[in-house]
């Protein structure tokens, strides 16, 4: 692709080393830049603008489903995050404290939130009183800050960007079912948004939530075959209601513990857009989630003809509601190209002279780099398809690289095989030690335990001990 040669020269190649892709791809295609304190980035206009629509679809989402926003404050005063034993253990090391206001020492310690679970119950046990208070189906979008020692652009930093949903209830049934409707939620913003084929499934013992009974994920494959955990529901059950004495008189007039859930996705979701679509020219955005879905780029556009057309057209376009862009600055057609293909945008309309002598545009789709040449009546009719089958044809992508790179092994040598090669890996174990074993000889963790339980083996391959259950298994960021 010569017109992309000036913009790509300096993109490392996805197969020769996807680190250094994904981090070239994220400052080229201006998503964010770094600041002056490292694990903390600056997201810039482009890459905030996919976080608002993710942002937008999820909290239309959400509250179709009788979800509220609140705001919780910044800081947690150090007591109360000790009150639960589990959670403070969990999140002890990446905790960020205020000690001070640079004019006298505190008397207590703030920790700058690193989730909100415990503003949320202190919060509850002040308002709910009785089961016609529940159930309270309350959610946050907000920062978090967690001092990671090894950070990478939106897949993790030292602050990142998410909602938190937590809810509480009266029944463990009521706050099971919100735990699994919020997951399947997040598994359609998946297909309907992202074009990501989420895979969904409990967390092990090992990798659940500190604090939660039960925490559920969605998993996405990344294109090198790597997993990355993109979002997580986790049911509490009545472990945090008792630390913090959330109670409620029920129907029968008796005191009793709530139950409760939470549950978030975060700025991650950018990162795994950027990992399972993109290609050595740039991003490749599936279309209702990029910033723009329509690029004009007049061919000759001081030509009167050219210029009036191209103006009908984004009028046209902006009408029904797309997000579209002309531009027509004096930039050459082939730098505009190469500009919006390393953005992602998901169509480019080309408006020339010739073209317009038959009453047509040319329509280049950045998933395919297809060139159509369409009338320009036809336009606004034949678009919305259009977008519709690019979608679709990503989301089916996306689905075939999951599908081609799950595999279930029989044996552990099988199994060690299959995970050097990249992928989701199913294998039936005995429990944790098999889990941990695995980690030490592969660096595979636990991905998900599926709901559709199938045992491959009688005897687990790591440890000989009977299989208990069957994990999926990869190597994840």
């Amino acid at each position: 692709m010569s017109n992309n040669k000036k913009m790509v020269e300096n993109i490392t190649s996805r197969d020769t080393d996807f680190a250094q892709w994904y981090t070239d791809l994220c400052l080229k295609a201006e998503l964010m830049d770094y600041s002056d304190v490292k694990g903390f980035i600056i997201y810039r206009p482009y890459g905030y603008a996919i976080w608002e629509n993710i942002q937008k679809h999820l909290d239309n989402q959400l509250k179709e489903t009788d979800h509220q926003n609140v705001y919780m404050p910044l800081v947690i005063p150090e007591s109360l995050f000790q009150k639960e034993k589990d959670h403070v253990e969990g999140f002890a090391p990446e905790t960020a404290m205020i000690t001070t206001t640079g004019v006298e020492e505190l008397q207590e310690r703030l920790i700058i939130r690193p989730t909100s679970e415990t503003l949320f119950c202190t919060h509850y046990q002040k308002i709910v009183n009785s089961y016609r208070d529940l159930p309270k189906l309350y959610n946050q979008w907000c920062s978090v800050v967690r001092w990671e020692k090894t950070t990478r652009p939106f897949l993790r930093g030292k602050e990142f960007l998410w909602q938190e949903g937590h809810t509480v209830h009266a029944s463990e049934a009521e706050a099971r079912k919100e735990t699994l409707d919020i997951l399947e939620i997040y598994r359609l913003l998946g297909k309907d948004l992202l074009a990501i084929p989420f895979v969904t499934g409990k967390k092990t013992e090992k990798e659940k939530f500190a604090g939660a009974v039960d925490t559920y994920s969605i998993e996405a494959l990344m294109h090198d075959g790597q997993a990355l955990q993109s979002g997580t529901t986790h049911y509490f059950g009545q472990d945090f209601a008792k630390a913090f004495d959330i109670k409620f008189q029920d129907e029968n007039n008796q005191q009793q513990f709530a139950y409760q859930t939470s549950w978030g996705v975060s700025t991650r979701l950018i990162g795994a857009v950027i990992m399972v679509h993109g290609d050595d020219e740039g991003l490749v955005l599936p279309p209702y989630v990029a910033p723009i879905q329509v690029v004009i780029i007049p061919i000759q556009g001081q030509k009167e003809i050219v210029k009036d057309a191209s103006n009908k057209l984004y009028r046209s376009l902006k009408h029904m509601g797309l997000r579209v862009t002309l531009d027509d600055s004096n930039k050459t057609p082939g730098w505009k190209f190469s500009e919006y293909e390393m953005k992602g945008v998901p169509v480019r309309i080309e408006v020339g002279p010739r073209d317009l002598e038959r009453n047509e545009v040319t329509l280049v789709t950045r998933h395919n780099r297809e060139k159509l040449s369409i009338s320009l009546d036809d336009v606004t009719i034949k678009l919305p398809q259009i977008l519709r089958d690019m979608h679709d044809t990503m989301y089916q992508k996306a689905l075939d690289h999951v599908t081609n790179n799950t595999y279930e092994a029989k044996t552990y040598d099988e199994f060690k095989a299959y995970i050097k090669q990249g992928g989701y890996v199913a294998l039936s174990i005995s429990g944790e030690d098999a889990e941990l074993q695995i980690k030490v000889d592969t660096g595979a963790t636990a991905r998900v335990i599926p709901f559709d339980q199938k045992i491959i083996t009688e005897n687990c391959p790591v440890t000989g001990k009977k299989a208990t259950q069957t994990v999926w298994f990869a190597r994840a960021y």
